[in-house]
């Protein structure tokens, strides 16, 4: 198995046809940075060009999936997987980008979600095809309490509009066992279960011949955008733009991972 070497993610093979990414960035909660969004799609791009990959896990290593971006690392748009005209909105526009070429691979990809996802980690969660959730763990998007909504805004394409409008104006967590029974997820698991779960229902999508699974995977995502589904999410932007403007967002980019924190702990105490 000849895969390239990373720093941030590792690869292994649980099973055959089936790779598995594990963000591996536990002592920053696999908070995503530019480096790590890199490595990640760079690995998702070579499974698709790799016959002997029919389906890819990604997972976090640690006590959860993703604490969402790493606002901690400076400027986000630094070497950044695709290009973004300037201006207002540039941010929102990358991380458009950077999801919907996880719709647009040919290759299916699993979302494997414990602990807990937030922010940004739920949009790569929720841009993967499939997402299987432990039933403890939390799902959230904080950011919408301190600053802006979010740069990939999956939530009323997803959720539809009451669960969308009631996320989207609290901000507050949800667990996997909700997420599942709302449509952010196919499946909550038991934690002890999770890993074995998803593996097997990998294995039973690779053991479909892989041009047949690709094309059932674009059926869905073209229906998606027949429907409307990607403008939608782009439409989006602007508003994420102009959020920007705002005296509260002013005040979060004074200290952002201070806000989180606060939203994060205002969030635990009202469940």
């Amino acid at each position: 198995m000849n895969m390239t070497e990373y720093s941030l993610i590792l690869i292994d093979e649980p099973a055959p046809t089936v790779r598995r990414i594990t963000l591996n960035r536990p002592e920053k909660r696999n908070a995503i940075s530019t480096p790590l969004r890199n490595e990640l799609l760079h690995a998702l791009r070579e499974h698709d060009h790799d016959s002997d990959v029919r389906i890819t896990i990604v997972r976090g290593a640690g006590p959860c999936f993703s604490s969402g971006y790493d606002l901690s690392s400076g400027n986000m748009m630094l070497d950044a997987p695709f290009y973004s005209a300037p201006g207002d909105g540039q941010w929102a526009r990358q991380a458009n980008d950077t999801w919907f070429s996880i719709w647009d691979l040919a290759k299916p990809v699993i979302a494997q979600i414990h602990g807990y996802a937030m922010a940004g980690g739920t949009e790569l969660a929720s841009a993967c095809d499939l997402v299987y959730v432990a039933d403890d763990a939390k799902i959230s998007y904080p950011v919408v309490r301190v600053a802006s909504p979010p740069d990939w805004q999956y939530h009323t394409v997803l959720l539809g509009m009451r669960r969308a409008m009631e996320l989207m104006l609290t901000g507050d967590p949800i667990s996997g066992t909700e997420a599942a029974a709302i449509g952010f997820a196919n499946r909550a698991f038991a934690p002890v279960d999770l890993e074995a779960e998803v593996l097997r229902i990998a294995v039973r999508i690779a053991g479909v011949p892989s041009e047949l699974t690709q094309i059932n995977k674009r059926v869905v995502h073209r229906q998606m955008d027949v429907w409307g589904a990607r403008a939608a999410i782009r439409a989006g932007q602007e508003l994420q733009a102009l959020a920007g403007h705002t005296q509260a967002a002013l005040a979060f980019r004074e200290n952002a991972l201070a806000s989180v924190k606060k939203a994060a702990a205002e969030q635990r105490e009202a469940t």
